[in-house]
């Protein structure tokens, strides 16, 4: 029996256009991601590992089935944090005051984010979180690793694999970071960094 399955979008594979067409989310998505959960369901059968919830399996496994479980992680929390484009998207709340706080303001939050995600050598995701104190910290985190390995609460990532966003941008990665901005859903940051 299969342990885990595709996570269903919570919007329409064409919501997000102009910035994520549907023919990116249809492979990103319908492909990639499908992949990953189809991967890992096949490497835990009588595994040790079966039987844990998803973050455990990131937490304890290593290898091939690391990889995977990274991913459909990495991915579900991506895919989960968007909405249809919106101008001047801003955080609210608690994830508002943090940002200042940590940042200074919202813009120069944009821009270390930003530039971290643009420099990433190869793939992987960049990441906002909090550590225990409810600090926000952004990391660069390669291939399928994810903040949680670093004892961090995962908030928004950016994904900077080039299959996230090179039917639409081509190599321009940093015009593809830039746009994001725009269907980030600030309700479920907010709502991760308060629970």
């Amino acid at each position: 029996m299969e342990k885990f399955r595709l996570m269903a979008l919570p919007y329409a594979d064409d919501a997000l256009e102009p910035v994520i067409s549907k023919e990116t989310i249809g492979f990103h998505h319908g492909k990639h991601l499908l992949a990953y959960v189809n991967n890992l369901n096949g490497l835990l059968e009588g595994s040790p590992l079966e039987a844990l919830p998803l973050q455990e399996i990131v937490l304890k496994s290593e290898g091939g089935m690391l990889n995977n479980a990274g991913q459909i992680l990495n991915h579900e929390l991506y895919f989960q944090q968007f909405a249809a484009p919106q101008e001047n998207r801003r955080p609210v709340g608690r994830i508002a005051e943090a940002i200042a706080r940590d940042f200074g303001s919202f813009e120069t939050f944009k821009e270390e984010f930003q530039k971290k995600g643009a420099t990433l050598f190869g793939s992987g995701w960049v990441w906002l979180s909090a550590d225990k104190e409810g600090r926000l910290i952004i990391t660069q985190e390669t291939n399928a690793a994810n903040p949680i390995q670093r004892g961090l609460k995962p908030l928004l990532t950016f994904d900077v694999w080039e299959h996230a966003y090179y039917l639409d941008y081509q190599n321009r990665r940093p015009d593809h970071l830039a746009a994001l901005w725009q269907i980030v859903n600030w309700e479920v940051i907010e709502n991760r960094y308060n629970q």
